[in-house]
């Protein structure tokens, strides 16, 4: 039986709201983050909306330095900051200002893909002749542990700083990798969540698989109905979501508040073989998490 672990802080920057206020106050009035993109329309999409945080240029600034701005144009990277420090700030930590890395505190940042905006603008800069124009951070903005690395020189996390990669379900995957790393004793504190790049690069995939719905361009909040039996699809979203796990005794003795205990989690894979495939479980796999998660 290893070490108790509770969720002590909370962030998120999603398409119908920034910050815990307001995505909860637009939870609370039922407010749809899903809205018409012209340059989905633009493009020719089929489908032309999609949900996409309202990130203002000022905000941004609370967040990055002028020189951690400069050239900066990975979304995804922008949205993880911004959930993964006020997660931070809402559990009642502080950034680390010594010379001295905080070994016990750690991050674990997912994304499904990163920098997809920075790697076009650097083919077309290395296609033009200009590499020199490249600038500093475009590696670090287009390797998928970008956002971790972010985070991680913020914060001045010592303990393990990495990025988990598992498409839908990267976000849950990345709060048990912490949640386990807690338990064994090795940190006290990881700070875990997901996030994605906006806009048609990321998007246009989807919609030439036709798998996202066409016919509510100009009703763009009755688009999303996974339930519906007339649903036709799911809409391509972005943003981030971010957690601080901490051990119970950390966190008692810092006096920080607790919103709930992670009892435990499983992980597993269907091997796409048998009845299941990529995109389709395999059920006994799929039955074999839940009995797991539930007996640990």
């Amino acid at each position: 039986m290893g070490r108790r672990v509770v969720i002590t802080g909370l962030g998120i920057c999603a398409p119908n709201g920034v910050g815990l206020t307001d995505f909860t106050q637009a939870l609370l009035d039922g407010k749809s983050g899903i809205r018409h993109q012209p340059n989905l329309e633009k493009l020719g999409f089929g489908c032309q909306v999609a949900g996409e945080p309202l990130v203002k240029d000022n905000l941004i600034n609370s967040y990055f330095t002028p020189l951690e701005r400069r050239g900066l144009n990975a979304s995804g990277i922008v949205y993880g900051v911004i959930a993964g420090v006020d997660a931070w700030n809402d559990a009642g930590l502080v950034k680390n200002t010594t010379n001295e890395p905080s070994w016990d505190r750690g991050i674990v940042f997912g994304t499904g893909i990163l920098g997809v905006d920075k790697f076009r603008e650097a083919i077309r800069l290395i296609d033009d002749g200009n590499v020199r124009r490249l600038g500093s951070t475009s590696v670090i903005q287009t390797m998928a542990s970008g956002i971790s690395a972010y985070l991680g020189g913020m914060l001045g996390c010592g303990n393990q700083v990495t990025t988990n990669s598992a498409a839908c379900t990267t976000g849950t995957e990345g709060i048990i990798m912490a949640y386990d790393r807690i338990s064994q004793g090795k940190a006290e504190i990881m700070l875990t969540g997901s996030c994605s790049d906006s806009g048609p690069y990321v998007w246009g995939g989807f919609d030439a698989m036709r798998i996202l719905p066409r016919g509510y361009n100009n009703d763009p909040a009755k688009a999303s109905r996974p339930m519906s039996a007339t649903a036709s699809g799911f809409i391509p979203g972005s943003g981030a979501g971010a957690l601080v796990l901490e051990s119970l005794e950390s966190a008692q003795e810092r006096g920080a508040h607790i919103y709930a205990e992670v009892l435990g989690g499983e992980i597993n894979s269907g091997g796409q073989v048998g009845e299941g495939s990529m995109t389709a479980p395999n059920s006994l796999a799929v039955q074999r998490c839940i009995k797991n998660a539930v007996v640990n």
